[in-house]
């Protein structure tokens, strides 16, 4: 009998506003966000952005010993469309395959970017979709020799944006998927029947509920992905206009047995959020929410 629902979710820093972007806020340190995801039950993160954890491999262990918390991994940025700049994915890649599985992680969760510095994604064609999976394939054999799971993220801003895009890469690629129920929805993918469709390539999942006007604004260009966030992009659970709870009964339904990552963007821009305040109540809300389902 496999794990219940309820064991498999795990927390992301960036739900308490931990990000690397610059200007997107306040980065609140492991010592508040750790016990603060333990308080509502979850015991399991992925490592967050970088300068959130400790870049040393005795700092990370102990602070993840310390928390009681294990790893799951992380999301990984990379250049994949492009054969000239294959070699250097590779080597990040292996990098950070090799990080993630020093510390007990076992997901590898790709975004496909057009360049390192988030440029504008320009959509790709079949054959440049194709390119992209043979990509992926090297990177998938990277993280088997380091015992991970690679998953391909689907996410605003990268190559994998839009519907059109997600139903390219579904075709010309044979990855595993990451659904995640926020950035599909953003991009016209209907989660739950993605779910349905698609169920026995999902290797992974990230919970978020999204606006659907904000993410109308932030899909017809009048906001970035930062101010799409600072308004309000992502709900709680249960709040917003994503049918999270029908995505979660279609994978659990086909057999999935995976993690569920409560990853629900947010941006600390009016400063530090006194002890027991801030981000907390919204991560609260949305475990509340799958408690019910569970």
């Amino acid at each position: 009998m496999g794990r219940s629902l309820r064991d498999r979710v795990g927390g992301a820093p960036i739900s308490w506003g931990v990000c690397e972007v610059p200007g997107w806020g306040e980065m609140l340190p492991p010592e508040r966000v750790l016990p603060e995801m333990k308080s509502v039950g979850l015991t399991a993160t992925e490592l967050g952005a970088p300068g959130f954890f400790p870049e040393d491999s005795d700092g990370l262990d102990a602070t993840l010993r310390e928390h009681e918390m294990s790893l799951i991994g992380g999301f990984v940025p990379l250049v994949l469309h492009d054969p000239a700049q294959r070699a250097d994915a590779l080597d990040r890649a292996e990098s950070v395959a090799a990080h993630f599985a020093a510390h007990g992680g076992t997901h590898f969760v790709t975004a496909v970017v057009q360049d390192y510095d988030w440029s504008k994604p320009v959509p790709l064609d079949a054959d440049g979709m194709a390119e992209l999976g043979r990509g992926l394939r090297e990177v998938d054999e990277v993280c088997a020799r380091h015992g991970l799971t690679q998953v391909l993220h689907p996410h605003v801003d990268t190559l994998v944006e839009t519907k059109a895009d997600v139903d390219l890469a579904l075709e010309h690629t044979d990855v595993k998927w990451c659904l995640d129920t926020g950035h599909l929805y953003i991009g016209g993918v209907d989660p739950v029947a993605f779910a349905k469709e698609h169920g026995s390539r999902v290797g992974h999942a990230h919970l978020k509920d999204v606006d659907a006007a904000v993410a109308q604004r932030l899909m017809g260009g009048e906001l970035t992905l930062l101010q799409a966030v600072q308004a309000g992009l992502f709900e709680p659970l249960g709040r917003g206009d994503v049918p999270v709870g029908e995505a979660i009964s279609a994978l659990e339904e086909q057999g999935y047995q995976g993690w569920y990552i409560l990853e629900q963007d947010c941006a600390l821009t009016d400063g530090v959020p006194a002890e027991g305040e801030g981000p907390i109540h919204d991560v609260r809300t949305s475990v509340a929410y799958l408690d019910a389902l569970a």
